[in-house]
């Protein structure tokens, strides 16, 4: 019998690259998730992983495994939300919502929505568990996808591409918006928007490059020769701000999860374009009819709509 929480890490592996983000994503050390994909060798009797230079790389059967174990892995989730609603005649579940979902958000989701739905769910639903890890919306796809998390919390900004494989399910929730963060000295503190062509010349504070945040600042200048320059990396937002406070740039910064801004601190909404972003929740559709993924799904909900 082929063991479904070996293969489970071994899709880890293929989705992260490495057994070291297979154990991140998991929660596991390195060595467990080694020793997972051993037993699961043993007992298939044929060789899932294969060294590539530091690192391995799935072999022929292992990556015919992968994809194969997806069906099986959705069928199993079905069947579990299925018996969770066995016995309830109005469709619901029959007793208290129980058992674990695990989210993946990205930071400001985690401050502006998590800190507030995560304490509830514990207080109404004490038998569920909601582990949560914080990534990026493109790593968080792939971690739903590939069955490691089971609910995710995604951004897309203006025209930023995020592809959504077709056995997920997107749920929009709101759009956020983000101000240009300014010292109240700055020359355009006074202004009531502002355009790409008056930041043309700023000195920017920005999260890494490989972020859609930071995809989003440059497609803001699209046409802008030579901007924006960022001089300043951070990937917290919080840093942005005592960053321009310090008068060293100036930042984008999400409205949601925004710490109320000091005085010497001013934030202005841009124009042509105006720097919106589309919030939304993703899940593997053998999950919809989970009673206690739909709890956690009602709860973010519930969060959003009283903002």
């Amino acid at each position: 019998m082929i063991d479904l929480e070996a293969v489970v890490a071994l899709r880890a592996v293929a989705t992260g690259g490495s057994v070291a983000a297979a154990a991140d994503a998991l929660g596991y050390t390195p060595s467990a998730v080694s020793q997972q994909i051993k037993r699961l060798e043993r007992g298939t009797r044929v060789a899932l992983l294969e060294r590539a230079g530091r690192g391995v790389v799935l072999t022929d059967a292992g990556r015919h495994l992968v994809t194969s174990s997806a069906s099986v892995l959705a069928d199993l989730e079905r069947l579990e939300a299925d018996l969770q609603l066995a016995g309830g005649t109005d469709g619901t579940a029959a007793g208290p919502v129980v058992g674990e979902v695990r989210i993946g958000a990205f930071s400001t989701a985690v401050r502006g929505i998590l800190v507030d739905v995560l304490p509830r769910l514990h207080m109404e639903h004490p038998g569920l568990r909601v582990p949560m890890r914080e990534s990026e919306p493109w790593e968080t796809i792939a971690l739903v996808a590939s069955g490691q998390r089971d609910l995710g919390i995604v951004h897309r900004w203006g025209g930023v591409a995020l592809a959504m494989p077709d056995h997920l399910v997107e749920t929009p929730l709101f759009t956020d918006e983000a101000d240009v963060i300014l010292r109240r000295d700055h020359r355009l503190a006074g202004r009531t928007a502002l355009t790409p062509a008056d930041l043309a010349d700023e000195e920017w504070i920005a999260t890494f490059d490989s972020t859609i945040c930071r995809q989003w600042l440059r497609r803001l200048f699209d046409g802008v020769s030579n901007a924006p320059r960022i001089v300043h990396e951070s990937m917290e937002f919080e840093n942005h701000l005592e960053l321009v406070r310090a008068g060293l740039g100036v930042a984008l910064v999400p409205r949601m999860g925004r710490p109320p801004l000091h005085a010497d601190l001013v934030a202005i909404p841009t124009a042509d374009p105006a720097s919106a972003r589309g919030v939304s929740a993703v899940h593997r559709r053998s999950q919809t009819d989970s009673p206690a993924l739909q709890a956690v799904l009602d709860a973010i909900r519930a969060a959003v709509d009283s903002r």
